[in-house]
């Protein structure tokens, strides 16, 4: 079974009494902290549980040391995913306002813990599924506690120094999920140092997507990221973007375009701009 996978709302919403499935609402927005949480209690796919972006799906932030999305504690990851009602064999279900960027976070983390089937990203998330005219839900489930149990695969990460240490060998391909201006270090909204790490290609997460915000074709995505691989092996492509985030997007359609998961710089551009000797352009 394929990694990355997804789904139809009308596929979900004749699954939704599946007794195994498990639901995610990974909504967020990085300028309103509270807009996801928020969302869910309005209205939400019924049985979904919410996995908050910083307090759920992100560990502790060290000023001047992390970025501002580290990744979590594996124990405290995995207790959350139990009280979500997840077990190792269940169908999973993520979804996010729609890009993915979020549900693909949550995706990735389950991945990082070993949970590499049945997993699933709703394919144009909570607006295809209103758009569809679906059932929507503002209770929240009953508590179920599940079983999953997972360990960290830190082969799926890259650490700074250790990127630092491969940014000049030409086997390297580096993507930046991020929009071009701020890649050019144009605009920089969040950041206080604009630009990118030098080597890096502006590989923009939301160029994955069509104009109905639904995943490209594999074969589309394919030829997208042919011309960036060229005749590098994809077992040397990194993924980095602002705070480790978006990047899973990437990662995630890398995947569906039948390649093999590649690496995370999880703590990205905000962690690499908190030490002044690593370079910038």
């Amino acid at each position: 079974m394929p990694i990355a996978q997804l789904i139809s709302p009308e596929h979900l919403s004749k699954r939704l009494q599946q007794s195994g499935l498990r639901i995610l609402d990974c909504r967020f927005a990085l300028d309103d902290a509270g807009y996801g949480r928020h969302s869910y209690a309005e209205a939400h796919i019924p049985g979904a549980r919410y996995a908050d972006l910083e307090s759920d799906l992100s560990g502790e932030i060290i000023p001047g040391v992390t970025g501002r999305h580290p990744l979590p504690r594996p124990h405290e990851l995995v207790e959350k995913f139990r009280n979500w009602g997840l077990h190792n064999d269940s169908d999973i279900v993520l979804y996010d306002d729609g890009p993915g960027a979020f549900a693909a976070r949550a995706w990735w983390l389950l991945a990082w813990l070993g949970k590499r089937d049945g997993v699933y990203l709703l394919d144009g998330g909570f607006k295809a599924w209103r758009e569809a005219g679906l059932p929507l839900d503002a209770s929240v489930p009953a508590d179920r506690v599940g079983s999953f149990s997972g360990h960290p695969d830190d082969s799926l990460i890259i650490e700074a120094a250790q990127l630092s240490n491969r940014l000049e060998t030409p086997e390297l391909t580096l993507i930046d999920a991020r929009a071009l201006p701020r890649f050019l270090g144009e605009v920089e909204p969040i950041d206080p140092v604009g630009g990118h790490i030098p080597g890096a290609s502006c590989v923009p997460f939301t160029e994955n997507l069509d104009a109905t915000g639904r995943f490209l074709q594999p074969d589309q995505l394919r030829s997208r990221f042919d011309q960036l691989l060229t005749d590098r092996s994809p077992e040397s492509l990194v993924a980095y973007c602002g705070s480790g985030v978006t990047a899973c997007h990437n990662l995630f359609a890398l995947c569906l375009a039948g390649y093999p998961l590649a690496k995370l710089y999880p703590g990205s551009w905000s962690e690499w701009i908190t030490d002044s000797q690593r370079p910038v352009a």
